[in-house]
């Protein structure tokens, strides 16, 4: 994981409401619909998170037609184990300053302050 990775999974799990999604997936597959019940939270709010989520590597979502022919767009939990120490830190910038080798820019990982890479 380099640390672009591992920033993403940081901020997608630094929201309490994206704890709270997590929590409820580790019980199975959900429709948006029914997680949105269960979180109190508009689906609008719960795709913002989602979305988030599923860059991270986090989440899975996927549609599937309901017996009616309704488009139901679930979410479950990706297999994920991050163990978060110093090691994994180093391991991150090792992975940026090879990626900055094999690129030949130096600059590996370096964003405008809107995030962009430069």
């Amino acid at each position: 994981m380099n640390s672009e990775e591992l920033l993403a999974f940081l901020a997608a799990v630094g929201h309490a409401q994206r704890l709270r999604i997590i929590k409820e997936l580790a019980t199975g597959t959900l429709y948006v619909s029914e997680l949105a019940r269960r979180l109190g939270v508009s689906r609008p709010l719960l795709y913002m998170h989602l979305e988030r989520l599923e860059k991270a590597g986090l989440v899975i979502g996927r549609l599937e037609l309901s017996d009616d022919g309704k488009a139901l767009k679930y979410f479950e939990l990706a297999p994920f184990d991050v163990q978060l120490n110093v090691d994994t830190i180093l391991t991150a910038a090792r992975l940026d300053g090879a990626d900055a080798q094999r690129d030949g820019s130096g600059e590996a990982g370096k964003h405008s302050p809107k995030g962009t890479p430069q």
